[in-house]
């Protein structure tokens, strides 16, 4: 990694990477339709852009739908967050984590990204 140019942004910095649903599909080794039943499930969310429904790519990882994700999303969703907002909520950073809820979640501190969404709403 000593290689990575410095003006790149690092693993907690930059917009999410949006993927159509098909491509999240892909990923995770299922057809399009079961994806369609993890959204409708809320263990993943999407948005329009360009007309299409997309996911962002940080979403998933080797395993499948990041560990602690759907909690969050049912948590932020109680709040009365939309996708969207969910989206920009787990992409935002936040110093008292330190970094963005998204990154806290892939590196297993889901603990500490739940207790940031129970009083997200509030």
């Amino acid at each position: 990694m000593s290689d990575v140019n410095a003006d790149t942004p690092g693993p907690d910095a930059g917009p999410p990477s949006y993927v159509p649903v098909p491509a999240i599909a892909a990923a995770l080794h299922l057809v399009v339709t079961r994806v369609h039943q993890l959204l409708r499930d809320r263990q993943l969310v999407a948005v329009r852009r360009d007309g299409v429904q997309q996911i962002p790519l940080e979403f998933v990882d080797d395993t499948g739908v990041v560990k602690g994700l759907p909690g969050t999303i049912t948590l932020l969703t109680d709040a009365g967050f939309s996708d969207q907002e969910i989206v920009d909520w787990l992409f935002e950073a936040d110093d008292t984590l330190p970094g963005r809820p998204i990154t806290a979640l892939r590196e297993n501190r889901g603990r500490e990204v739940h207790r940031r969404a129970q009083v997200a709403g509030f």
